[in-house]
């Protein structure tokens, strides 16, 4: 079957997929090196109970995946089916994986619910919906977590006091920054000024690996500010269903390590849960910044340096990361791997070029 030359995916190789993992397991090894103390290991008893709780944490994941899945249904008005809706998840996350943390795969995103039967001006409010959903999470809990979790408890490492002290503060501070610009923009685009709304996507359809759609989005445009003015009559009970299934999502996702935690440790009482729930919010914020694909290397690092200081037994926080990273990332590269040749073949061949 002749694919057609618009497949953004003919330019993914290998390589792509095997970096993030080289990267990622280049960080391991280096930590390894620098952190090893072979009595850390000892503390670490593989039993029924880390099979439990491991098995609990991988189930948070899955939880996580519904949740998204439930609301790209609730924003397409339920025009793409549970397979579809499954398909354009794991793709996201798939280009997500492969591309750095600031990139995401928001922009072929559009193209994924697109290449599912969703006209390209729906698509594309569904995804900066979708997008507008997961800042707003960050954008409001952020503060309320400052609230609740004092700051020289929430970013003091170690030895170092005081919020203003370390890079880890800073961090947090650059990515919320960008976080909320990104925010107001496109609930500028959304709800007020949809024709800017065109405008911002078409600046995005001038990346080089994009511009050859450009012509399309243009076309879009006036489904777009069509779109928009329909999420604006929204009634509240649908905006209710995709924020709750976002705030369900991302919140499943932030007990992943206190279940990777519980599996080997007894931890004390729910403020320590809630305090490393805080700081792995506040790691998600930090890896915007993270320049290499799916923040391998750095996400493996921020998880030891900053919540190295909360788990009981010194020198396993690195065995940890490489549980979270393998729970939490690789999955989605694996999938993904699975599922593009087959899909991109099926939507960009010569004889299904209607979307």
């Amino acid at each position: 079957m002749t694919t057609d030359t618009n497949n953004p995916f003919r330019s993914i190789r290998a390589s792509k997929i095997i970096l993030p993992i080289v990267i990622g397991l280049g960080a391991v090894i280096w930590l390894f090196w620098r952190e090893f103390k072979p009595e850390a290991f000892e503390g670490m008893i593989f039993s029924w109970k880390v099979i439990v709780f491991l098995l609990f944490a991988f189930l948070l994941m899955l939880a996580r995946d519904l949740g998204y899945m439930v609301r790209i249904k609730v924003l397409s008005d339920d025009q793409l089916t549970w397979r579809q809706a499954f398909r354009v998840i794991m793709l996201w996350e798939f280009t997500s994986a492969v591309t750095p943390s600031a990139i995401g795969g928001t922009s072929l995103a559009i193209l994924f619910v697109n290449k599912e039967g969703i006209s390209l001006g729906k698509s594309s409010s569904i995804v900066l919906a979708t997008s507008f959903l997961d800042e707003l999470y960050f954008i409001i809990m952020f503060p309320l977590l400052l609230l609740a979790v004092d700051a020289n408890t929430l970013f003091s490492i170690g030895n170092v006091g005081g919020s203003f002290l370390n890079e880890f503060f800073w961090f947090a501070v650059v990515g919320y920054i960008i976080k909320l610009c990104y925010t107001l923009a496109v609930s500028y685009g959304l709800f007020i000024n949809p024709r800017g709304l065109k405008w911002m996507l078409l600046q995005i359809f001038r990346l080089s690996f994009l511009k050859r759609w450009r012509h399309q989005i243009n076309e879009a445009g006036y489904e777009i500010v069509s779109s928009s003015r329909e999420l604006r009559r929204k009634p509240f009970l649908f905006w209710l269903k995709a924020f709750g299934s976002t705030f369900f999502s991302w919140t499943s996702r932030y007990w992943v390590v206190n279940m990777i935690l519980l599996a080997f440790f007894v931890l004390p009482g729910f403020g320590q849960h809630f305090l490393i729930f805080a700081r792995q919010f506040v790691m998600w914020i930090m890896q915007l910044i993270a320049p290499t694909p799916g923040g391998s290397g750095f996400a493996e690092y921020i998880f030891t340096e900053y919540l190295g200081d909360l788990i009981p037994l010194a020198g396993s926080a690195i065995v940890l990361a490489l549980i979270w990273r393998l729970i939490s990332y690789y999955p989605y590269l694996i999938l993904g791997a699975l599922i593009v040749p087959k899909w991109a073949n099926d939507k960009f061949s010569r004889k299904n070029k209607k979307t």
